[in-house]
């Protein structure tokens, strides 16, 4: 008895400095938004109805039934005329880009977003600890990350990462990588960089698979600045609570579904294959297994576990994945679905039985600005604030996919009620529109005519062209 007496102490002692040590470790393992900066292209990229026509006559290789392939894709895209393209392919030069014409797309991307972010939160650039880049399609030398220390001359010390060919959900793995420095890297700022070069990437070719990226990505991306320092708490926007990163890049269908890769004639491209719904779907339900027992009360997820035993037991129909069957509600507010294309957001939505007004940011997002890559969650972000819809206190769960192939997703905490209308101040009123549809029917629905079976590119461009220019 004595023995014990003497033991106890210094053994609740050590139990107690352990807890207090991961209470003190998990304080400084926080991970607050203080803002964020989406890019707005200007106007003399805008990519509407006569401009897409333009870009598509000049490409030689192209037939009739490409051209109604394209039509038929771009009517049911999701897509509106108030996109943005590179500028090399709005000049004409979409076949033969130059590393200049890389490098100042990327420049007028992000430095801009920068500038706006740094002015708006009142940081210095010298104060930055930590920064990552996400751009999937260029890798220059120097890096992208050393563009920006050179034209902001920040500090020597400072912590620099270039991801590259994560795809659209390269985000998510940026704010990542900086949760998990902010581990080691005490009070730290950190600003991540995620949008895509579309450029020298443009697809000049006639592969219906590789076309397909043509239609759906536009010019866009995003700057963050993220902060481990609870003494800025109060200024934070969001608190990351959850991420969880999912690669199924063994499955060969998965890997081989959105790959860069060139065609017959040397194109190079994107191809996106028919089983890229298949592989989402898969790499979705395995990471959100992994991820709902986190944000899900304890409550629901019994409540799912009896009921899906009860139905196994009884022999009833079980259903698939990882969403139905739960109520995601209980502890998710806001689905902030990455804007990839129409079938992708109905894909998701079907999954996890969304309603539409909880689909609507994504598809806004698609249609005001297209597939953005990795910068396209944050203008469904910035829907939502500008429609006022977070309010403090509510869970956002982030759903982002991309090639490898991968699912990357993550949740995050409204530390207060958002209102800033941002990157959508000046068309926010107007959404969502009455509809949804964009006038390429109206105008080319001659190319469906079977009397130009036969035609040749002389007979039909002269068309194109006039309406066009409509």
């Amino acid at each position: 008895m004595e023995l014990l007496l003497a033991i106890l102490p210094p053994l609740l002692f050590y139990i107690i400095f352990n807890l207090c040590k991961l209470g003190y470790q998990k304080r400084d393992q926080r991970c607050y938004m203080l803002s964020y900066q989406c890019h707005k292209a200007p106007e003399d990229q805008r990519l509407d109805t006569g401009s897409c026509a333009n870009i598509v006559a000049r490409n030689k290789n192209l037939g009739i039934e490409e051209y109604r392939f394209l039509l038929k894709t771009m009517v049911s895209s999701g897509i509106g005329e108030e996109t943005y393209c590179p500028k090399n392919v709005i000049d004409g030069r979409e076949e033969s880009p130059t590393h200049m014409d890389a490098v100042s797309e990327m420049d007028g991307i992000i430095f801009p977003t920068l500038d706006k972010l740094f002015a708006k939160t009142g940081v210095s650039p010298s104060e930055i600890d930590i920064i990552v880049s996400s751009v999937s399609l260029i890798s220059p030398a120097p890096s992208l990350t050393a563009r920006v220390m050179n034209r902001y001359r920040m500090r020597e010390d400072v912590k620099a990462f270039n991801l590259s060919g994560m795809g659209c959900s390269a985000s998510v793995v940026a704010v990542d990588l900086v949760k998990q420095l902010f581990r080691t890297c005490k009070n730290s700022l950190a600003i991540v960089v995620s949008t895509e070069s579309m450029g020298p990437n443009w697809y000049s070719g006639k592969d219906k698979s590789m076309m397909l990226s043509n239609i759906l990505f536009r010019t866009g991306g995003c700057s963050m600045l993220l902060t481990n320092n609870r003494a800025l708490k109060h200024k934070a926007l969001l608190e990351l609570t959850c991420s969880v990163r999912t690669h199924i890049g063994s499955d060969d269908e998965a890997y081989r579904s959105c790959i860069q890769v060139e065609d017959d004639l040397g194109h190079k491209g994107f191809r996106l294959t028919r089983d890229l719904p298949k592989a989402g779907a898969k790499a979705l339900t395995m990471n959100l297994r992994v991820l709902l027992p986190k944000v899900l009360p304890p409550l629901e997820l019994l409540r799912y576990q009896i009921t899906y035993y009860r139905n196994k037991i009884m022999g009833r129909s079980i259903p698939k994945g990882a969403g139905p069957g739960l109520d995601l509600r209980s502890g998710i507010d806001h689905f902030c679905v990455h804007p990839g294309g129409r079938a992708i957001i109905d894909e998701v939505g079907k999954s996890l039985a969304l309603s539409d007004h909880e689909l609507e940011p994504a598809r806004m997002a698609l249609y005001r600005f297209g597939n953005t890559s990795s910068g396209g969650l944050w203008y469904v972000l910035g829907y939502m604030e500008a429609k006022k819809r977070l309010k403090k206190g509510d869970k956002i769960l982030m759903i982002s996919l991309g090639a490898g192939f991968k699912c990357n997703n993550c949740v995050w905490k409204v530390l207060k009620d958002l209102d800033d209308p941002n990157v959508w101040q000046d068309c926010i009123d107007d959404y969502p529109p009455k509809t949804t549809g964009n006038p390429f029917s109206e105008k080319f629905d001659w190319i469906n005519d079977g009397s130009l079976d036969l035609a040749t590119r002389e007979d039909y461009l002269p068309l194109l062209s006039k309406y066009s220019n409509c």
